[in-house]
């Protein structure tokens, strides 16, 4: 088959510990073809969607770990696969390319995770279609109801809602003198709305990461444990991953939300819970694969190119 993966620029990606190239080892170690396109790379022409896209070989142990043919205009629809796997933030670019990528589908082309979803579905706010499993939630931009918020928690996380790795999270505590100005800029003056919740504190034993393969959970998750004096648990922050068996609640949401991930055409899903909790559902380019293959005998990789090939 023929996999087209767009992806963020190719001498970004830290293959090491990134989850689009255990994918893509994956499908090449299978005999599939690999494509890479670029966000800039989409183009619309005359009302059809295509991409300039080059044959992607894997070169391990070379100077790069890669070799790229030739782009030539390719119509989307002619991959058996089409992968979308850049990373947030989702600003007015991103929203663009689910658009082209949509325009796409109506040709024909499989896109992985649909668009559509990833556009109505922000992985903060995904969480309310899931309330029995969320903690006390407020999305916002009004300093004085986040104020009563924090009155009524004592105890709460602030967070943007299109930001990914832990980047711009607070965590805010009843009598903290820094509350306001916190506050303040994160909602930008109140310019920007922003998600509070209340905190959770078995955050001290990581907020696992569950990945969701066509709706279906892999046994493990990889619990990002924070490092000393930090309330985030996210890997780019300084967490700790360690791979662990589901626990019974985990396979609980997992069920609940596996599903509804189908239903949306979201065949690569991340959820993130902490103790009993769902505090998101990350549909963008969900990772972890990498760790937890490194210490389990899970392969989520490999997971993926099962679905791929029976999807396609």
């Amino acid at each position: 088959m023929n996999f087209a993966f767009l992806l963020d620029p190719l001498d970004s990606l830290k293959i090491y510990k990134d989850s689009s190239y255990a994918i893509m080892r994956a499908a090449a170690a299978r005999g599939h073809r690999l494509f890479a396109i670029q966000q800039e790379d989409v183009v619309l022409r005359d009302g059809r969607a295509a991409a300039l896209a080059a044959e992607l070989t894997l070169a391990a142990g070379e100077p790069r770990w890669y070799r790229l043919e030739d782009k030539t205009e390719t119509s989307l629809a002619r991959f058996d696969a089409v992968l979308m796997r850049k990373d947030p933030p989702f600003d007015q670019e991103y929203l663009y390319s689910t658009y082209l990528l949509e325009q796409a589908e109506k040709e024909g082309a499989r896109v992985f995770n649909r668009p559509r979803a990833i556009r109505d579905y922000n992985e903060k706010l995904a969480v309310s279609n899931f309330p029995a499993f969320a903690v006390p939630t407020l999305v916002t931009r009004q300093a004085a109801l986040i104020g009563e918020f924090l009155a009524a928690e004592n105890d709460m996380i602030l967070k943007p809602l299109d930001a990914m790795g832990g980047s711009g999270v607070f965590r805010v505590r009843q009598g903290d003198p820094n509350t306001n100005v916190i506050i303040e800029t994160l909602t930008q003056l109140g310019r920007s709305t922003i998600m509070a919740q209340r905190y959770i504190p078995e955050i001290a034993q990581g907020d696992k990461r569950i990945l969701l393969i066509d709706g279906e959970p892999a046994p493990y998750a990889l619990a990002r444990i924070p490092k000393a004096g930090e309330t985030r648990g996210n890997l780019a922050a300084g967490g700790k991953g360690v791979a662990q068996p589901l626990s019974a609640r985990d396979r609980e949401i997992a069920a609940a939300v596996g599903p509804w991930a189908r239903a949306h055409g979201l065949l690569l899903t991340g959820l993130d819970v902490i103790g009993d909790y769902l505090t998101e559902i990350n549909v963008t380019s969900p990772t972890g694969i990498v760790e937890i293959a490194a210490q389990t005998p899970c392969d989520a990789a490999e997971m993926m190119i099962d679905a791929l090939e029976r999807l396609c």
